[in-house]
């Protein structure tokens, strides 16, 4: 009789990054041996590639088609996260000189950003563990994102953000019912007073106590572009950094997809894209690949990506030195244009980090970075309604008159 992937479980437990100790999947987040950061290790020799490829064609519309390579099981109370769109974008590849570009579209998400992904992750792990409330430190997108899923499985939810956060960012967690704490300080100083509460409420911080399983959502973007791309690893991946996790999570999802069989062998470059005013991964990438030094001050409309000291910054850094990327920084006037651009081309609408992205990938294409026939990825991350670029040109109040209107736009008539 053939074994089904249900009956498979692929996790073998979690895996030291600094001493290298194997553990159980129990409720720890640090390594017991040394205090380093774990995460989960798989068996991936139990696969085969074929039954393995056909299981995941059949699974749900979501993010748990991938569940055989994820380390918990799907909750049965939670809405659909992730299979999101991979959109060909002639127009703006035209315009940025990329033959092949296309954009992996996370403002689909539910609460309209990536960070569904690890939450629903995170949450899964909760739900087994039979956490009553969830938290979190934020940037603004994680916010709404830990409130919506708390609300949707009766959860109580604390969301820790900087005080200089767009209203609209927060607000929606406001909306789903979560208890919004506004710190005065930067992400950093919110990060830290985190971890002194952790242990002594017992709440399930999904980037501290969770990190471990929710950091593991974010594999499954390059999950789906691989499957949306016909079982194939795009060339390049352009990826916005903020804790470096999602970068090197991309990583550890190309490393599985050719471990099991899902995908041939291939060139695979990952690059960063950070603000000027807050890029400590690409500042070292670009210093001759130095370690990285925190930014004691983030300045930039990116506030999503404004974290001075990454907690994967060394780990984003040597990933993409060992898969031959690159790394840019750009200016906060190079991310409104990149943004517009994006609009106007593509009729997508992102917050200040999606232009990030697309302001470094125009830098990369300008190096010469991208070869003919190759494929490059976007990863758009947040809709542009939870915070776009500032200072969006709106045209005068006129009267409802004809002559009021011609004259108002004349320019534009023209």
């Amino acid at each position: 009789m053939t074994t089904t992937l249900e009956e498979i479980t692929a996790l073998r437990g979690l895996r030291c990054r600094a001493c290298g100790a194997l553990q159980p999947a129990d409720e720890r987040y640090i390594c017991g041996e040394c205090l380093g950061p774990i995460e989960p290790e798989y068996d991936l020799d139990i696969f085969d590639a074929e039954t393995l490829r056909v299981d995941i064609e059949r699974g749900p519309a979501s993010l748990w088609r991938y569940a055989p390579l994820l380390p918990v099981a799907p909750p049965t109370s939670h809405w659909p996260v992730g299979w999101t769109p991979l959109i060909e974008a002639h127009r703006l590849g035209d315009a940025l000189g990329i033959e092949r570009l296309y954009l992996k579209d996370d403002t689909r998400n539910p609460t309209l950003s990536f960070k569904d992904r690890p939450v629903a992750v995170a949450l899964a792990r909760a739900l087994e563990l039979g956490l009553d409330t969830i938290a979190c430190a934020s940037t603004g997108n994680l916010a709404g994102a830990v409130a919506a899923a708390a609300a949707r499985n009766g959860l109580r939810a604390f969301v820790f953000v900087p005080a200089d956060i767009e209203p609209e960012k927060i607000a929606s967690a406001a909306a789903y019912g979560a208890t919004v704490v506004r710190v005065n300080g930067p992400y950093d100083a919110v990060n830290r007073l985190c971890g002194r509460l952790a242990d002594e409420y017992g709440w399930g911080f999904v980037n501290f106590t969770l990190r471990p399983y929710y950091a593991e959502g974010s594999k499954t973007v390059l999950f789906e572009c691989a499957e949306q791309l016909g079982w194939t690893l795009p060339h390049h991946i352009v990826v916005p950094v903020g804790s470096g996790a999602l970068l090197t999570r991309q990583a550890t999802a190309a490393n599985q997809l050719r471990a099991t069989g899902l995908v041939p062998e291939s060139h695979f470059h990952i690059h960063a894209a950070q603000p000027a005013g807050c890029a400590p991964v690409s500042d070292a990438v670009l210093d001759n690949w130095r370690p990285v030094e925190p930014v004691r001050r983030p300045e930039t409309l990116a506030k999503s990506l404004a974290i001075g000291a990454p907690a994967d910054g060394d780990g984003s850094v040597k990933i993409v030195r060992e898969t031959r990327g690159s790394a840019a920084s750009v200016s906060d006037d190079e991310i409104r244009e990149a943004a517009s651009l994006l609009a106007t081309t593509e009729g997508v609408l992102v917050e200040p980090a999606g232009g990030v992205v697309v302001a470094t990938a125009k830098q990369l294409a300008s190096r010469g970075v991208f070869h003919a026939g190759e494929t490059v990825v976007l990863y758009l991350t947040g809709n542009g309604y939870k915070g776009g670029p500032e200072e969006t040109a709106l045209g005068p109040v006129i009267a409802a008159d004809a002559d009021a209107f011609r004259l108002a736009y004349e320019e534009v008539l023209a």
